[in-house]
């Protein structure tokens, strides 16, 4: 199959959706990216490559980084991180307060805040110097040395994110949250920080198309049953309260930020990245939705 000629047609289908949105602009610094910024990189398990536009322009990941806190907490402690935190969907926006105090501080997923939080406290446990180890795992599954924090995004999340405190503070009151508030979410602000390109994801998220192991190097990143779970929790909680719009719409499993990016995973053949800054209502990049619609009905690939 085709795959640039086929990236190449929907970078010019998308041309005429590129200012329809609203950024993030509760994070002072992701309000100042050029809304006409759209990229995408495709990259297929045996190591082909495939991009056009902005696709090597770094952004912040924002949410991504969620799949790679919860790759690390598996490696790490395995099935024990889901007494803490849940598999389900949640149906609501992914800072909501309230269903916290239905279900007594357990988060429905480790995609929404409050999970990727609690993710966040876990590896805490564990880690000497989590910001650093968090990085080097980065830099060793994309094999790009230069991925780092943008730390001006970072101050202005925790300068701004008061919903997440509050969130680590109700949970600290169920004893979900062990470790100090502000370490905790300074990591986690930290993460949600990370600077990729669409091409940068695609290496990293390479492992979870080939059950695991990273078919470049071979290196085992986590097991076969460990990747399936997080892609089947990418299908279901991946983009909040649109994950049944982008199932049916897309059919792959996914990952999104309010930084404007989103990933897909068509296990056993390929991952594709794409970004966009502006936003639809859902938190959700609004073009980025629309080409990754148009890849799966061009190119009749999907997991049903």
């Amino acid at each position: 199959m085709d795959y640039q000629k086929i990236i190449n047609k929907i970078h010019q289908s998308i041309n005429p959706f590129l200012g329809i949105g609203k950024p993030a602009n509760y994070i002072a610094p992701l309000s100042n990216v050029d809304p006409k910024k759209f990229g995408i990189s495709l990259m297929t398990c045996k190591g082909e490559v495939f991009k056009i536009g902005d696709s090597e322009e770094k952004f912040s990941i924002q949410s991504i980084s969620k799949v790679f806190a919860l790759t690390i907490a598996l490696r790490k402690y395995g099935s024990k991180i889901w007494t803490r935190v849940g598999r389900e969907p949640s149906g609501s926006s992914f800072n909501s307060l309230i269903q916290l105090e239905y279900e007594n501080g357990i988060p429905r997923n480790p995609f929404i805040n409050a999970g990727a939080i609690v993710i966040s406290d876990i590896l805490l446990d564990s880690m000497k110097k989590p910001k650093q180890e968090f990085l080097d795992f980065l830099r060793n599954i994309c094999d790009n040395p230069n991925i780092d924090y943008n730390y001006e995004i970072a101050q202005a999340e925790k300068e701004t994110g008061f919903r997440n405190i509050a969130m680590a503070n109700f949970m600290k009151s169920y004893n979900n949250i062990h470790n100090d508030i502000d370490e905790v979410l300074d990591f986690y602000f930290h993460q949600c920080s990370i600077m990729m390109s669409c091409k940068d994801l695609c290496r990293a998220f390479l492992y979870l198309s080939n059950y695991g192991i990273d078919p470049i190097n071979k290196n085992i990143i986590i097991t076969k049953r460990q990747a399936k779970k997080i892609n089947s929790l990418m299908l279901t909680c991946g983009l909040y309260n649109e994950v049944g719009n982008f199932a049916y719409r897309v059919g792959l499993p996914g990952k999104s930020g309010v930084g404007g990016g989103i990933i897909a995973v068509l296990p056993n053949e390929l991952v594709i990245s794409v970004w966009s800054p502006l936003l639809n209502a859902n938190g959700n990049s609004f073009a980025g939705i629309k080409a990754l619609d148009l890849f799966t009905t061009m190119t009749g690939k999907s997991i049903f």
